[in-house]
């Protein structure tokens, strides 16, 4: 038996095949803008560079929820296992996953193909990081990606909220509707409502007796369903824009990443509208209901903390002392 050692030569590469990959994630003309920047900004990086050859421009405009709403990049991905790519230049990592474990999913496929990936953001190149850095790395872009759309969202929010030309000061609520032009108008009818619940909370009538009173008449809720909920009841009782004014701000979420919705006892700043629309009830009828909420209300200040008292407001014990008077 004859064996004969072979000699190997290596295929080398002359140049190295670069794509280029951006996503902006909605189709709007300044987003454009964006994403022409940045094709545009790579493809004079990979013209300075001598070894490196433009293979495909890659680019997605889409919501980026989902990989079925990015085609591009489901196609580079395929090129990429198919040998047609050595690099690809993106701007940050972000770009490649809706979540920290899509991103890695997307940046392991990468590697198994020996395919590299510049990101620019981050300015790391994944050939020269180890798995635990990149992990940690993934967990805090995540993190600040998402810090930061909640912040520009925000942002966007009170901008609107500040000249008036939010969509919250008209948003409707049970007694009124949308008029043609987008603003409130009065519903009449359910209107008659509203003011009876106002009318018999400041004749002494409790949450409780107001709801039997409206199901005895036969009135059914916001819902739609027979009885009201007595929180349905509370919440109307409160509500400013009866009285022509909106306040927008009443509950905030807390910051990233904990952001669990929590009721504004004047941490944040609110915006009041007054004057927004027409009212249904008189200012001096929400006034009296409001005192009258407070003085049945069984939690008082006591050293700046919230105390329970010990006697609960009832409408018989209410009407037992009119009787005695």
């Amino acid at each position: 038996m004859k064996v004969t050692r072979l000699p190997y030569f290596p295929k080398l590469k002359l140049y190295t095949r670069v794509a280029i990959y951006c996503r902006v994630s909605t189709a709007h003309a300044a987003q454009e803008e964006s994403l022409e920047a940045q094709i545009e900004r790579f493809e004079k990086m990979v013209a300075l560079r001598y070894d490196w050859k433009l293979v495909e421009v890659y680019s997605d405009v889409a919501s980026g929820k989902n990989t079925a709403g990015r085609p591009a990049f489901n196609r580079m991905m395929q090129d990429c296992a198919d040998g047609k790519i050595d690099m690809i230049l993106s701007k940050s990592l972000s770009r490649f996953g809706r979540n920290t474990v899509e991103i890695l999913e997307n940046i392991y496929k990468l590697r198994e193909h020996s395919v590299d990936a510049f990101f620019e953001v981050e300015n790391m190149r994944i050939s020269e990081t180890g798995k635990d850095f990149l992990l940690s790395v993934l967990s805090a872009v995540a993190q600040e990606e998402s810090a930061w759309r909640s912040g520009s969202i925000k942002t966007g929010i009170n901008h609107k909220l500040s000249d008036g030309t939010s969509q919250l000061y008209t948003r409707p609520c049970y007694g009124y509707r949308k008029g043609s032009d987008g603003e409130l108008v009065i519903d009449e009818e359910k209107a008659e409502n509203v003011r009876l619940i106002f009318d018999l909370y400041v004749q002494g009538h409790s949450v409780v007796s107001i709801v039997k009173e409206l199901e005895k008449r036969g009135i059914k809720s916001p819902g739609g369903k027979d009885v009201w909920p007595k929180r349905a009841v509370e919440t109307l009782l409160e509500n400013e824009k009866y009285i022509g004014n909106v306040l927008v701000g009443k509950t905030y979420s807390r910051e990233f990443p904990d952001t669990r919705r929590r009721r504004n006892q004047g941490e944040k700043e609110m915006w009041l509208c007054e004057n927004a629309h027409a009212p249904i009830i008189s200012r001096e009828l929400f006034e009296q209901a409001r005192q009258e909420r407070e003085r049945r209300s069984n939690v008082v200040m006591v050293d700046g903390k919230s105390v329970r008292k010990d006697t609960h407001y009832s409408m018989k014990s209410t009407e037992k002392n009119d009787k005695d008077t």
